[in-house]
């Protein structure tokens, strides 16, 4: 007895192939799904899980070209619009990186950079630190299955077969790079300015006692009070890392509607 199997139509195959490329810049650039912590298979694995449980609902009253030349234009739409999409959210982890590289850098602990197990990168001790921090943050407040949904409310913005307006894609750029200084800027601003005022009140001492050597003081003592800051502001960061994942969900998907 031969057993034949089911004949899928080339329509339905190009349909997976084309939500796959809009999947797939999620797990090279957004926080969590593009870590180098997680095998290059895995990463492929998950993206068809996800291709699987989202083709039905980007196909639904739609249908797919099978001509290869408006295959090949599909194709690179569906690209741009999972890059725009990816980047905005991509901003945060890579402004909590910014921020944390400020730290290192009034701190004094830019020159001790090793690999960041998050990004594969080489990264300053407090930079590794917010970076796995914000990682912690996006897995515990479900800051996956909001970025999944998002993508998924992305068809009903942007369907499988049309076409976004191309300033739409560009303005996905625009945000992301002003989200990585403003956010960044105001995760790194509590202990910025804690150390500008402890630089501000030495430098008063270093001007009535100059036989203290203010140098040799000022060092340990700014380490100290930025961990003591930074513990402290780590609750407020998080709430404040949750809320932007969720405002980026929603400018990306304003953004590929033209808003």
């Amino acid at each position: 007895m031969d057993v034949q199997l089911p004949q899928i139509p080339g329509g339905t195959v190009a349909a997976y192939v084309l939500v796959l490329c809009r999947i797939g810049p999620l797990f090279l650039l957004a926080p969590v799904f593009s870590s180098r912590m997680i095998p290059g298979r895995a990463r492929l694995i998950a993206a068809a899980a996800i291709t699987v449980a989202l083709a039905p609902l980007a196909l639904k009253g739609h249908t797919v070209s099978t001509e290869p030349v408006d295959l090949v234009f599909l194709i690179v739409k569906e690209i741009g619009v999972g890059l725009a999409f990816a980047f905005v959210i991509a901003a945060i982890g890579t402004a909590a990186q910014a921020g944390a590289a400020l730290m290192d850098t009034l701190f004094g602990f830019s020159y001790a950079a090793l690999i960041d197990p998050i990004t594969n990168i080489q990264n300053a001790p407090i930079g590794q630190l917010y970076s796995l921090f914000t990682a912690m943050v996006f897995v515990t407040t479900g800051g996956d299955q909001m970025m999944i949904m998002g993508l998924s409310r992305s068809y009903e913005i942007v369907p499988i077969d049309h076409f976004p307006a191309l300033n739409a894609l560009a303005g996905a750029a625009t945000v992301g790079i002003g989200k990585i200084f403003l956010i960044g800027l105001m995760l790194a601003a509590p202990v910025v300015i804690a150390l500008l005022v402890t630089d501000a009140a030495f430098a008063l001492v270093a001007k009535a006692v100059p036989q203290m050597n203010v140098f040799q003081i000022g060092i340990p003592a700014k380490i100290l009070l930025g961990f003591g800051v930074i513990s402290t502001s780590l609750p407020f960061i998080a709430v404040h890392v949750r809320d932007d994942l969720s405002g980026a969900v929603f400018a990306a998907l304003s953004i590929l509607g033209g808003g």
